[in-house]
């Protein structure tokens, strides 16, 4: 063809990435790849194959580590593990330096190698994941250089066990092991069954660095090798990124276990349109939102949410770009989408477009060669409640849904049981922020979408799971705050007595306190404490209050200012009675003097809770040039607080009012031996300002209770001080609520761990927001 020809044609021509190199490594390894334990490559033992998306074509034999490879493992970064900590924060840094240049210099190579063993097109291989890996680990060597300064009071978990997917199967590596590493843990990692190859590249640059042996382990296999990681006592935190449901049943393996965890789970994210936004922005957005890597990303925009004035116009704005994307080879530089990664994954993505279809909706579809591909898919005349609408379909299919007000787009958004991120679309940018205040997504992103850096932090609300990944919340998510043992306190079972049959003599009936009022339990009972009668809280009960702190969500709206004056008045009427519940304490058997001290402390708390609540901000990271990332700290929503038995004063303080401060509402079970403490409070609360809702107080059996709240779909965190945390944390995976347990003595209540910038850390999730800025 002559260049007149091909000026007038504009045909794209092939334009194939040299394979040479990373063939020669497959075929230097065709013998089979043996996992990377203790600084060494294992000899190849039953393996599995591993294929090319593209072509089908088997590529690599890899071993399929069983329990004592998972065990070796362990064994090896658990003795690694002390001399590697006992680093300086220096030399640790010198080492994630040193593999951050490695991967640079390796860029082409493991670009190749990751599209085709994923099916990714080259061009996204090479020009933002791997460059993306190489800022991961240069970005954390910087914080391994300042963990002791930045981080004070903190400590590495240990051995890190982390299960990735097989999506962005060398960066998913890169955003677990750089923290861990430069928080002073060591690792077991599990890389997708697949996608494992690039893991084991990777564990190659680890000996061309010189990384200390055991560091970092690799053990390639099935779920089952992941699952052996994940349940192995000598495993002190694990990381996982995937699918809700198996997130889901690692939250429940791993109840009890005292195990740090951070899930990265699944998304159904919006990306909104509004009337004034710029369509052929928006639309160039789309593509990069739900086409990017063949629609295979957790963050995928694939509910497109549009002004019903422009929603005609951008569909067929969307119908004309999709036909234009080539979808084949993935080696092709001129490639747009590539493969699925696997013939499984494919015949799902078919399994619920026919699901889709089935309900009456438009499908219209680009072009996609034979084999593992799945064309470019656009769906209209969509329900909300449609299959398509609802459930994570990890393909390159993305819907459109009108919407008429900027309420109703926000409520369209929120329609889903996950909160990974969003994309936002309009010419206001405060049209723009004010939505982003009210999507519940991890992640927003403002006339821009698929935007990452390893200087904000990633991560999901509700069921798209807990922690964050990248930025200083990430490093936190591989630091803890010493770990304390505590004797568990078991107050005697409560025995119900009729209210209506209290006996003469008894001091008083403590009521409940429900949406700011005094409420009767619903079970007709009390039991006996010291000093009187407590109702007998049960299931309606707590129903009933957390229902009281869902109608007070403009709590969490409040100015943290605002907030502060209710706890400082708080604080002033707490110590005007302060002689009363003295007394109170010194009656439950504590001496006048330690009455007195856990008065002086719960009033110091207001204070401090007060000062707090106003100074507890969140931070502009530094990351892509032209943006401005916020992270923004924003309360968890409802919190279930199951108190200490002992301490019954102090202990509630202790958890009531950071939770309350960071504009929370709160769901209170109090000390069960000891409960009216608690409703001599309420009587502090009702003269303090405080919002009905926002505290709300239910007496009686501890662990029923806490079961209670740890199962509740309405309950957004839950925070339980005794003997039964296994249980609250297996109860908590229905909605994979953010959890707390502690032994009841695991602490001082009233000494300095009783409070601190940890509490508030709990109290609060970080949403980060990308705001286009600048030129």
């Amino acid at each position: 063809m002559s260049i007149q020809d091909i000026l007038r044609t504009m045909d794209y021509g092939t334009a194939p990435e040299d394979a040479s190199i990373v063939t020669a490594w497959l075929e230097k390894h065709q013998n089979g790849l043996g996992h990377f334990i203790d600084g060494a490559f294992t000899d190849p033992g039953e393996t599995f194959e591993v294929a090319n998306p593209a072509t089908g074509e088997v590529i690599a034999h890899v071993t399929q580590g069983s329990e004592a490879d998972v065990d070796a493992a362990v064994a090896a970064a658990r003795r690694a593990q002390p001399k590697w900590a006992a680093l300086s924060g220096h030399e640790r840094a010198r080492y994630l330096y040193a593999i951050a240049r490695h991967v640079q210099q390796h860029t082409r190579f493991l670009a190749v190698l990751e599209t085709i063993d994923n099916g990714k097109p080259i061009r996204e291989s090479r020009d933002i994941d791997v460059p993306l890996v190489a800022r991961h680990f240069y970005h954390h060597a910087g914080w391994a250089e300042l963990a002791e300064d930045e981080f004070a009071g903190t400590e590495p978990y240990g051995v890190c066990g982390q299960v990735i997917p097989w999506n962005f199967p060398l960066l998913m590596l890169a955003w677990k092991i750089a923290p861990a590493l430069a928080a002073g843990n060591t690792v077991v990692l599990k890389p997708a069954e697949y996608t494992p190859l690039t893991a084991l590249a990777f564990a190659e640059i680890c000996v061309e660095v010189g990384l200390p042996a055991g560091v970092v382990n690799i053990v390639t296999g099935d779920g089952a090798t992941g699952a052996a990681i994940v349940a192995h006592k000598g495993v002190d935190k694990v990381a996982f990124t995937g699918s809700t449901e198996v997130g889901r049943r690692i939250r429940e393996q791993t109840a009890g276990t005292g195990k740090g965890l951070t899930l990265e789970l699944g998304g159904k994210s919006p990306f909104v349109v509004m009337q004034d936004a710029d369509l052929d922005a928006a639309v160039e957005g789309v593509v990069d939102a739900i086409w990017f890597n063949q629609g295979q990303v957790c963050c995928a925009g694939a509910r497109v949410l549009v002004a019903e004035a422009v929603e005609d116009r951008l569909v067929a704005k969307l119908t004309a770009r999709m036909k234009t994307l080539r979808v084949g080879d993935p080696l092709d530089k001129n490639t747009d989408m590539g493969a699925i990664v696997h013939p499984v994954q494919l015949a799902r993505i078919r399994r619920l477009m026919e699901e889709g279809a089935a309900e009456g909706v438009t499908i219209t579809q680009g072009e996609a060669p034979e084999g593992c591909f799945y064309p470019p898919t656009l769906v209209t005349d969509v329900a909300p409640a449609s299959v398509l609408s609802t459930e994570e379909i990890f393909g390159p299919v993305v819907t459109v849904t009108p919407f008429r007000t900027p309420d109703d787009a926000v409520e369209l958004a929120n329609n889903t049981a996950y909160g990974l991120a969003a994309s936002i679309w309009s010419e206001n940018v405060n049209t723009c922020l004010d939505l982003a205040g009210q999507i519940k997504a991890g992640v927003v992103w403002i006339n821009c979408t698929n935007v990452f850096d390893a200087g904000a932090g990633f991560g999901g609300y509700r069921e798209s799971g807990f922690g964050r990944e990248g930025g200083r919340e990430g490093m936190m998510a591989y630091r803890r705050h010493h770990a304390r043992r505590g004797e568990v306190v078991e107050p005697a079972e409560p025995h119900a007595i009729p209210g209506e049959n209290a006996g003469a003599g008894i001091d008083r009936t403590a009521k409940l306190y429900i949406g700011g009022r005094q409420a009767r339990p619903d079970s007709g009972y009390v039991y006996q404490v010291p000093g009187g009668l407590a109702g007998l809280g049960n299931r309606k009960d707590i129903r009933n209050a957390v229902e009281a702190a869902a109608k007070a969500g403009s709590w969490g709206a409040q100015t943290g200012h605002n907030r502060a004056q209710v706890l400082y008045y708080l604080g002033e009427n707490l110590s005007a009675r302060a002689a009363e519940f003295t007394e109170r304490l010194a009656a439950f058997g504590a001496s006048k003097a330690d009455a007195k001290a856990e008065v002086d402390c719960a009033i110091r708390r207001c204070f401090w809770h007060a000062a707090q609540a106003d100074k507890f901000d969140g931070a502009v990271h530094a990351t892509k040039s032209a943006h401005v990332t916020l992270a923004m700290h924003e309360p968890l929503g409802i919190i279930g607080i199951v108190c200490p038995d002992v301490a019954p004063l102090a202990g509630l303080i202790s958890l009531v009012l950071p939770a309350i401060a960071m504009g929370n509402r709160v769901v209170v079970v109090p000390s069960q031996s000891k409960p009216l403490a608690a409703t001599d409070f309420y009587q502090v609360l009702e003269t303090s300002d405080m919002p009905g809702g926002v505290v709300n107080i239910v007496t009686g059996p501890r662990d029923a209770l806490a079961k209670t709240l740890a199962e509740h779909d309405g309950v957004d965190g839950m925070w339980y001080v005794g003997g039964a945390g296994a249980m609250v944390e297996k109860a908590s995976a229905g909605n994979l609520k953010q959890t707390w347990v502690e032994p009841d003595r695991a602490r001082d209540w009233i000494g300095a761990d009783g409070q601190g910038r940890g509490f508030l850390h709990r109290a609060t999730q970080v949403k980060n927001i990308w705001v286009p800025y600048g030129a």
